[in-house]
């Protein structure tokens, strides 16, 4: 391991010193999309900050099971997620279709986007619907235990009862009574015994499409229940990490403790991470404000904020450029600048392989790679890391233009840290080397310059080097001969 982790809790509000339970292995549970609708860039933003600590800790030998499961049932509209309509039961209606394939045109929709900005699949990817019968067993225990009702075949959590033995606001940091005050009547409400009161089983109307046999009749699960019954059976009564976005906090992931410590008398996860939200120009986003836009607009510049498109590792590279816990402010000319950093960071990428070595030394690499490790041990923090990796790409641009020496193991050692923090750390790649034949192809045309050069034909060889520049590649001559380079 290098150095000590460090990782900020929402349940202490402080960052702790990460001690896995069971080390080396590590239990990380993230709430993932419900797939009604295609993924929006804030579960985007999320999606890769938990890329970026799943692949630190495997980095520094952890073996990590990264649970992230998909809601495709049970999550209604309102606020809390247990009144209204459900949300993928609405969507097939309106578009006449079965709920499941509304559930599979959109799983795959964001599985897409997940590949194409380069995260790792989780461990294991269970569903809501694939969970029933852990639901059901869960829902038992809680009414066991006396911490639940059931109404009419609804069965509801007692959050009064529960919260004098235990903190129901734990999470939140605010007390009872300022919950009670701040809480609307929701629908469903004479049924309930208190305001805070949350639904573990709904009972289905006849219309409602996606319903199953209980032992309170024939119904559905509470959006909370289905992560506190998926985390438990992967990860055991109590994980590690539990991780979602901020809006998480107040309802979704207070109930999942409240429900869970009812069931198993235990807090599920020892450290609560959250991001924090993505803004444009200083506003949320949102529809209503008209100021949002998909995952495939930013990479294609089809919607009237965005001057252009940019690539997906434009958009990975941007999102790291903050650190997890910050607001993110989108801009064109924040995108803008996070294109021009990652092309500077992966052009000095792309030189490394062709570095020489020299006898001596100006530069010792070490401290330099301590600085890197010291920095995502300080709660994942993605734009020191960054900066550092600047440091690296001067250094290199540096030795590649002669201007510094390095030697052989000083070299090696360059090398190990950009693969590492760059490419399996970060998950950063370069997009325009993903063609393999393009090195020989540009090797071929460098081959062919050179030709016309020595046959005198500067006409063709200035031609050459101004077109490959009009497409991002300049050409270096030297002693060693003509190198090539992305610009």
């Amino acid at each position: 391991m290098k150095q000590n982790l460090f990782v900020y809790n929402t349940l202490t509000r402080k960052k702790e010193e990460f001690k896995p339970l069971n080390a080396p292995h590590v239990g990380m549970y993230v709430c993932g999309p419900t797939v009604y609708s295609d993924v929006h860039l804030g579960n985007c933003r999320t999606y890769i900050s938990f890329d970026l600590m799943f692949r630190y800790l495997t980095a520094i030998g952890y073996k990590v099971r990264y649970v992230r499961n998909v809601t495709d049932a049970g999550h209604l509209e309102g606020d809390a997620g247990d009144e209204g309509e459900d949300k993928i039961s609405k969507k097939a209606k309106i578009a006449q279709l079965e709920p499941m394939e509304i559930v599979q045109k959109y799983t795959v929709g964001f599985h897409d986007v997940m590949q194409i900005l380069n995260t790792l699949p989780p461990s294991i990817e269970p569903t809501a619907t694939g969970h029933i019968i852990e639901q059901i067993e869960m829902v038992k225990l809680i009414l066991e235990n006396g911490y639940a009702y059931e109404v009419d075949g609804s069965v509801y959590f007692d959050v009064e009862k529960y919260n004098k033995t235990k903190n129901y606001g734990i999470l939140s940091g605010r007390n009872l009574e300022d919950l009670l005050n701040n809480t609307r009547t929701l629908g469903g409400q004479q049924e309930k015994h208190g305001k805070l009161d949350f639904a573990l089983w709904i009972k289905a109307k006849p219309e409602h499409l996606m319903k199953w046999p209980s032992p309170w009749g024939v119904g559905f699960p509470g959006w909370h229940l289905e992560c506190s019954a998926m985390s438990q059976k992967y990860l055991g009564d109590q994980f590690d990490i539990h991780g979602g976005g901020l809006d998480l906090v107040p309802t979704h992931h207070t109930n999942e403790i409240a429900q869970h410590v009812a069931c198993c008398g235990k807090n599920p996860a020892n450290y609560w991470v959250h991001t924090n939200m993505l803004t444009v120009n200083g506003q949320k986003m949102s529809k209503s404000l008209g100021n949002s836009f998909l995952p495939h607009e930013l990479f294609s510049g089809e919607n009237s904020i965005l001057n252009k498109g940019y690539s997906p590792m434009t958009v990975r590279f941007f999102m790291l450029q903050a650190h997890y816990r910050s607001t993110l402010d989108f801009g064109n000319e924040a995108m803008e600048a996070s294109e021009k950093g990652f092309k500077r960071l992966m052009n000095a990428y792309a030189l490394l392989d062709g570095l020489k070595a020299s006898n001596s030394t100006e530069i010792e690499i070490e401290p330099l790679m301590a600085r890197c490790y010291a920095a995502m041990n300080d709660d994942f923090n993605s734009p020191v890391l960054i900066a550092e990796l600047f440091e690296a790409s001067r250094i290199i641009n540096s030795v590649h233009d002669g201007k510094m020496k390095i030697d052989a193991a000083n070299l090696e050692l360059l090398k190990t840290l950009m693969h590492t923090f760059v490419e399996d750390i970060l998950g950063l790649k370069d997009e325009q080397a993903d063609n393999d034949d393009l090195p020989k192809i540009l090797n071929l045309i460098v081959s062919l310059r050179n030709e016309a050069k020595s046959n005198k034909d500067y006409a063709t060889s200035d031609k050459i080097r101004e077109g490959l520049s009009q497409i991002g590649f300049q050409l270096k001559d030297s002693k060693e001969g003509t190198l090539w380079s992305k610009s």
